[in-house]
């Protein structure tokens, strides 16, 4: 059975149905280096599994291009779109981890920020942003928080300036 996995295509969150075993598939194809076809290639895969509309092609093999240098350790080559605050919560679902979503929901609500929030509970996938503890807290790729829920008060400094920052 194929994993749905979320993936950011454009400014929106799609579920996509067997996208990590297309992602090792293409690193074993191309030696786990970076490659400009790899996109395309997956795009190809993946539109067997999805529904991709044929005006919005070149968004997902973007997006595939993108999750593939993720995929391989490779630094990404695009910016957020403009306007976009990206949020992950990273923790496997322990109180605390539970805790600091339900927090970043809060303050996104009392402040009116709008966001992409994603709450990644896969261990491999954690392991993969590089942080050495759980709850951990990632806004605009970058790692903010570590092993602790900040304070609310902390969180609306951090999420206001991301949007002041886009």
């Amino acid at each position: 059975m194929d994993h749905i996995t979320k993936l950011r295509v454009g400014k929106n969150t799609i579920g996509i149905r067997g996208l990590k075993e297309a992602l090792a598939e293409a690193a074993e194809l191309f030696d786990g280096k970076p490659d400009t076809t790899a996109g395309k290639i997956l795009l190809k895969e993946l539109s067997a599994k999805n529904y991709i509309a044929p005006s919005a092609a070149s968004t997902y093999e973007k997006a595939f291009h993108r999750a593939y240098l993720r995929h391989i350790g490779a630094p990404e080559d695009d910016a957020l779109p403009a306007g976009l605050v990206e949020i992950k919560v990273l923790g496997p679902g322990c109180p605390r981890c539970e805790r600091l979503e339900r927090w970043v929901i809060t303050v996104m609500t009392e402040t009116g920020i709008e966001a992409d929030l994603d709450h990644v509970r896969d261990l491999k996938e954690i392991a993969s942003y590089g942080v050495m503890g759980t709850p951990a807290l990632i806004i605009n790729r970058e790692v903010k928080a570590v092993g602790k829920v900040p304070s609310k008060a902390t969180l609306t400094a951090w999420l206001t300036e991301a949007v002041a920052g886009r």
